[in-house]
């Protein structure tokens, strides 16, 4: 690692030399919490495939799919690649600096407090404390843990820079230093939102302008703590395990700066089409393409390091996972900017194939990487050689068939999916009109995933055995080494840029061979400013006249606040996961306005803390839902969604129908929307005597509908009002579509008023 080289050996030797020892205990510790939560994660991920095909094992109300899917991704993200990064960090960046980490208190208090808020997820999520926005479902009080221990984590990473005892910064410290700063940007400004309750809250930011923040947050959560860590830590371990140097420093500089710069533009891709305006979308097309460029840089970087030593990954397991991971990135950061392509993004978006590609980079770059780096770290942290090469080539091989199937069928069903959906016959109608057809063919490929996530799952658990074989075989005490080096003289002494080459004497010169990239490296406050500065200055340039230029969000005269009964209904919606599995954004396409009804305005959802636009259709969308069925028919389809739809994969809610609605919280939700400007009206004095009015309108129209007594008091009431209520706004006549109101629906009423008026003074 050419980077990281001492000063002159003369000044080196006239200086004091230091004693000092790592502090591995630490990095053990995050170790051992990697492959706990990552065999939970995974775990959880394999049981909501099953789900998925096999809706009977949805066991309400805390283990189904809409409760668990968040698990999951928490449980993978933050619990496995979470602890693994903080694994590598601390490993590494003692290395790189000589130096033990700033505290040894703030290390253990980073530990304990993340590991904290890991349980607190695993607790909240399946009782249905969320605030619906993808990798940010954590509630208020969980959010500011976060906040905390990262600035915890923050303090000790930049408090060992400053006392380290090399001059130059090394490249995977940049990368760190790029992770911990627009991290802790990222969540903060997210989950900013207004309290009303003590683990519920509403977003500060409504409809357009909180799909942009939760999608600059998401795409850029999936860069920062997904894709600029781990490239971090390739550049500490891949050349370890490969025993060379990095390919090009040139190139490390390159790509870091230009992908930190450019990543952050990127989030709007995620809204083609929908009610984002049609500037910042195109502007996040148009950076997700060029990212393509940077993020080829760090793989060819990772690939090059291996020149002349190829013939090792033949004989070296770590190497094969470390190789296959940084393909993976490649080949997921191509794809990524393809998909970004409005024409690709209208066929795959709200489809299987999105999950698909977060499958294919998260099982490879993250997972594979995670294994490779464990195993090199096992034998050095335990001090004794690893329990068996044999079972870590074996784990590779079944792993990797594992991720064959997974993406293999995946793909098939996220492309199926968007075919079916846009497919018109001969007469010009849709040739699959009732939606249940579209996931009905899909079951055969989730069977599939289910086979390829239980080889990756049994992957897990032989890297565990592998590695608690290991440990079992460490001495009966470590031993730690004492290192030995010179503390960092004040006077900086130029250095050659390179053995034999001395610094240029022109500023083209020094431009070109970009030697002044070494004066920042040894300053690392100043590193992480011009890191901060890059990160800011894109993200403001979208983020401003979102939220300025009032063109962007026109508002409509007859779009009303919801009901507090609506409200309330929204609030159940929310708790049990509906928004993982239906939208509320019909997209200016063909298929979806004949499917759907009108397309989605951004006016629609102004009163909408948060934004409800969904992520993918494994159901229908339900943004023109309100009045197209009975309230009957609702009720039917959470007691039992097969009776009403034989094909359907819904689990039944017969939780809602039985649980009794708790009308005393609905004040402070009603106040706490106001509070952030929802114009409520009268709702602000008399909430609950509003809420329990319209309940027992609907209470009475279910009872004369057949559906019996009692309901006025029940939650399921709250949720009918709510899908009542969607789209009704701006109503006008449209078909009535197939999907769940197919004909061997009950009592459908399409295209009709409800039988109770929705209230709150709209039309």
């Amino acid at each position: 690692m050419s980077e990281s080289r001492s000063a002159p050996a003369g000044a080196a030797a006239a200086a004091r030399l230091e004693s000092f020892s790592y502090d591995d205990d630490i990095v053990r510790k995050f170790l051992f919490v990697t492959i706990l939560w990552g065999f939970v994660g995974m775990l959880v991920g394999v049981l909501i495939a099953i789900q998925m095909a096999l809706p009977e094992l949805n066991f309400a109300p805390f283990l189904t799919f809409g409760r668990l899917r968040p698990l999951h991704t928490n449980a993978v993200i933050f619990a496995f690649a979470g602890n693994a990064i903080f694994t590598g960090v601390y490993y590494s960046t003692q290395r790189l600096t000589k130096a033990r980490m700033f505290s040894d208190g703030l290390s253990r208090a980073h530990f304990w407090g993340w590991q904290l808020i890991i349980v607190a997820a695993a607790l909240t999520l399946p009782l249905g404390y969320t605030q619906a926005k993808e990798y940010a479902e954590l509630e208020w009080p969980i959010d500011i843990m976060i906040a905390v221990v990262w600035v915890i984590f923050a303090i000790n990473f930049i408090g060992t820079l400053i006392k380290r005892r090399e001059r130059h910064l090394y490249v995977a410290l940049w990368f760190y230093i790029a992770s911990i700063i627009t991290v802790a940007v990222l969540h903060i400004f997210n989950n900013l939102s207004m309290p009303a309750g003590p683990l519920k809250s509403y977003s500060i930011y409504a409809g357009v302008q909180d799909a942009f923040m939760q999608w600059w947050y998401g795409h850029n959560a999936v860069a920062f703590f997904l894709t600029t860590p781990f490239l971090g830590m390739m550049y500490y371990f891949m050349p370890k395990a490969a025993e060379g140097p990095v390919f090009s420093y040139k190139l490390s500089i390159l790509h870091f700066w230009t992908l930190v710069f450019m990543y952050i533009w990127a989030g709007p891709h995620h809204l083609h089409y929908s009610s984002l305006p049609e500037w910042a979308s195109t502007l996040g097309m148009i950076f997700s393409v060029m990212l393509w460029a940077p993020s080829w840089g760090g793989m060819i970087n990772g690939l090059l390091t291996l020149r002349g030593g190829w013939h090792k990954v033949a004989d070296d397991p770590i190497l094969k996972f470390m190789v296959l991971a940084i393909t993976g990135y490649g080949m997921s950061t191509f794809e990524g900017p393809m998909l970004s392509v409005k024409a690709v993004n209208s066929l795959s978006h709200y489809t299987d194939w999105t999950i698909a590609h977060v499958h294919s980079g998260a099982l490879t770059w993250n997972g594979f990487f995670t294994f490779g780096m464990i195993y090199w770290l096992a034998p050095r942290l335990f001090q004794t050689e690893l329990y068996s090469k044999k079972l870590m080539n074996t784990h590779f091989w079944i792993a990797t068939v594992g991720i064959v199937l997974y993406i293999v069928s995946i793909y098939s069903a996220g492309v199926t999916q968007g075919l079916m959906w846009r497919a018109f016959d001969e007469t010009g109608r849709l040739q699959y009109p009732d939606f249940v057809e579209t996931v009905a063919r899909l079951i055969p490929m989730y069977w599939v995933r289910v086979v390829g996530g239980t080889l990756y799952l049994v992957g897990v658990v032989m890297f565990a055995y592998n590695i608690m074989k290991t440990w079992a075989k460490r001495p009966a005490a470590y031993q730690v080494p004492v290192i030995q080096a010179a503390a960092l003289p004040k006077a900086y002494s130029p250095e050659p840029l390179r053995p034999g080459a001395n610094v240029p004497t022109t500023a083209f010169g020094r431009f070109m061979s970009l030697s002044f990239h070494r004066a920042w490296e040894r300053a690392p406050i100043l590193f992480t400013v011009l890191t901060l500065i890059a990160v800011a200055i894109a993200s403001l340039f979208e983020i401003i006249p979102t939220f300025l230029i009032k063109s962007n969000v026109p508002t409509i005269a007859s779009v009303k606040p919801y009901t507090p009964l609506e409200l309330a209904g929204r609030d159940i919606y929310i708790r049990e996961g509906c928004f993982n599995c239906h939208s509320q954004m019909i997209r200016p396409l063909r298929f979806e306005t004949e499917r759907y009804g009108e397309y989605s305005k951004p006016g629609e959802a102004v009163y909408e803390h948060p934004f409800l636009w969904g992520s993918r259709r494994i159901g229908p969308d339900l943004a023109r839902e309100g009045g197209l069925k009975s309230n009957l028919w609702h009720l039917r389809h959470f007691q039992n969604p097969r009776e009403v739809n034989a094909k359907s994969i819904m689990p039944a809610y017969t939780h809602i129908v039985e649980n009794d609605m708790d009308f005393d919280v609905i004040q402070k939700r009603v106040d706490a929307m106001a509070m952030l400007g929802v114009p409520y009206g009268d709702a602000v004095n008399k909430a609950p005597e509003m809420a329990r009015a319209q309940a027992q309108q609907i209470a009475a129209d279910l009872k004369a509908t057949g559906g019996g007594d009692g309901f006025e008091t029940k939650e399921v009431t709250a949720l009918i009002a709510y899908l009542q209520r969607l789209g009704r706004d701006i109503q006008t006549p449209t078909v009535a579509r197939g999907s769940a109101g197919s004909p061997n629906t009950v009592a459908t009423a399409p295209a009709s008023a409800p039988s109770v008026a929705p209230g709150g003074g709209h039309p």
